[in-house]
């Protein structure tokens, strides 16, 4: 059962929905631990003071600033501790604002929000339903652990969602970017519609699960065998051919056109053979091409141990 991270209240007018926040974005980060190779024993990473090459006492560690090379304002615990925020159980709203007007570049992190006990039912339904009526999001502040956060309260899918945001002036302007291409420079007509024939063939319906985080899965099959113990082989990356790169953008844009345009061409044809014949076509893999013998690394295989 999901344990709620915060709970308190949404504050709109007179109006006041108790809620609970539970997490709404889980990741899959693979965490590893640093060992000595011999025994296996875990690495611990010690204070060690800077000059004197000597170990720390926690209760001789100070807070500090660095204001300007090697210099620095210190600070005891309890002074930063009084500038941190009372937590809150309120989230007041201030704004109703077009959820097209939030560019995604300032939403951190999501939670779902679910009505607190049976009372705050109603309320919970009532606000969802007019946000979903009007389309408009909940701008308000919110305190979660000692911190001070900007959110947006939206209904998603049916129920509210609470992000945390970023302040105007944590995102970085464009004009800090000497990089970027002038807003005045044009791209050439011709180029552009080719480009857009290109976007049109790629149109799709977003659908999340068609796209996987191929690195965890892989390295995470990894950690199972040799968890079993297991002999596992690393292939080598083969090196790009640069030659066969385009470097012509018109071409590019061209040989990406005709490839579309073949593969729309393909799937009609594999439609109408479907219906022909009142089957499902087969779809074929090509065969993947041997694999040089040189360009295989055996791993050294061990089983896995438990750290001393």
């Amino acid at each position: 059962m999901a344990r709620a991270v915060w709970s308190g209240s949404i504050s709109f007018g007179l109006v006041n929905v108790p809620v609970k926040a539970f997490t709404a974005v889980r990741g899959h980060e693979v965490h590893f631990h640093q060992l000595e190779k011999k025994t296996g024993a875990r690495i611990n990473n010690k204070r060690v003071s800077e000059k004197s090459g000597r170990e720390v006492d926690g209760d001789d560690i100070e807070m500090g600033y660095e204001i300007s090379k090697g210099r620095y304002v210190t600070f005891e615990k309890g002074e930063i501790d009084e500038l941190k925020p009372d937590s809150t159980r309120t989230i007041d709203v201030s704004d109703f604002v077009a959820l097209a007007d939030i560019d995604p570049i300032y939403y951190e992190r999501t939670y779902w929000l679910a009505p607190d006990g049976d009372a705050g039912v109603k309320a919970y339904q009532l606000l969802l339903a007019a946000m979903e009526d009007r389309q408009r999001v909940g701008i308000g502040e919110v305190v979660m652990r000692n911190k001070q956060y900007l959110a947006a309260l939206r209904p998603l899918d049916g129920v509210l969602a609470m992000s945390t945001m970023r302040f105007a002036d944590e995102i970085v302007p464009q004009s800090d970017i000497d990089q970027l291409p002038s807003r005045r420079a044009k791209a050439d007509p011709k180029e552009v519609k080719l480009a857009t024939q290109i976007i049109d063939s790629l149109e799709a319906e977003w659908d999340p699960k068609r796209y996987h985080d191929t690195y965890t899965e892989e390295l995470r099959s990894l950690i199972e065998r040799k968890g079993k113990g297991e002999d596992v082989v690393v292939h080598e990356e083969e090196q790009e051919d640069e030659g066969a790169k385009v470097l012509d953008l018109m071409a590019a844009l061209e040989a990406s056109v005709a490839a579309a345009k073949e593969k729309r061409t393909g799937s009609k044809r594999s439609s109408a053979a479907t219906k022909s014949t009142g089957t499902k076509a087969r779809s074929t893999r090509k065969a993947a091409p041997a694999e040089k013998a040189a360009a295989k690394k055996k791993a050294a295989a061990r089983p896995a141990r438990k750290s001393a």
